[in-house]
């Protein structure tokens, strides 16, 4: 996702992973080769095709994207308690007006107010969930920390571990879906210290790029991923993604399945 940041206004506002640069030279450094991917990979033909966005894409053009095989999209809602996308509104009717499924993401800061505080004000500023088959379950992006130099916020594992799961008791509670993680490989073991406590409950949305697969996991005992981020760029709008089934189970994961 993306750090579109008022919360910051030193900092220069980026799409969903143009903040990545660093977090995919990291990733890079734990096993990522090849060279940068244009086209879906391979090994993932097939797949339901989707993107993410944030304010930086602006004013989508849905009808091409859908026109260009996207399913599903995440759009980026919320940042910390204090910060909405100002196209958040706009980006997420016009997708499903074009006919894509379609979800909403916080950026997470845990060293800032608790994963409760966090998980109200996504709610209540688009990360709400219906069982109509085209909402996916509000998303957490969870990674580096992009504003200063302590990579996992300032938070001990146990700490980060218990913020993440404040943060999806409180969605639950009011949307009756778990979040679903966006994170690294390398974040998750680094941060959480390889945590099992999600593995059962969060659907995992895996950020690895320039690579021909999604490589290791999160260490924790989890076997599949839901959603998997191969680029930052592509023939969609924004990051683009995969969902690792077929086209009938994305519809059956919006619904509740």
């Amino acid at each position: 996702m993306a750090r579109d940041l008022k919360l910051f206004p030193r900092v220069h506002r980026q799409p969903f992973r143009r903040r990545s640069r660093a977090l995919a030279a990291t990733a890079a450094a734990i096993a990522i080769g090849g060279t940068v991917l244009t086209e879906v990979p391979v090994s993932a033909a097939g797949k339901p095709k989707g993107h993410d966005v944030s304010s930086h894409q602006k004013n989508v053009d849905w009808q091409s994207a859908k026109a260009k095989s996207a399913t599903f999209v995440y759009v980026k809602a919320t940042e910390s308690h204090t910060y909405r996308s100002p196209y958040f509104s706009r980006q997420y009717a016009g997708s499903r007006a074009a006919g894509l499924i379609r979800g909403a993401c916080h950026f997470a800061l845990p060293d800032r107010p608790s994963g409760i505080t966090q998980a109200r004000y996504f709610v209540r500023n688009g990360g709400a969930w219906r069982a109509e088959g085209w909402t996916l379950p509000p998303a957490l992006d969870i990674e580096y920390n992009p504003y200063g130099k302590q990579k996992c916020h300032g938070l001990g594992k146990a700490r980060m571990a218990g913020w993440i799961t404040a943060f999806s008791d409180e969605v639950n509670r009011l949307t009756g879906r778990r979040p679903v993680s966006y994170t690294t490989a390398h974040w998750w073991n680094t941060c959480t210290n390889s945590s099992s406590a999600f593995t059962s409950r969060h659907a995992l949305w895996l950020a690895r790029y320039n690579a021909a697969d999604p490589g290791a996991l999160p260490s924790g005992g989890r076997k599949l991923w839901t959603f998997w981020q191969y680029d930052n760029s592509g023939s969609l709008p924004g990051d683009q993604n995969l969902f690792n089934g077929t086209s009938a189970q994305l519809k059956r994961f919006a619904q509740g399945a």
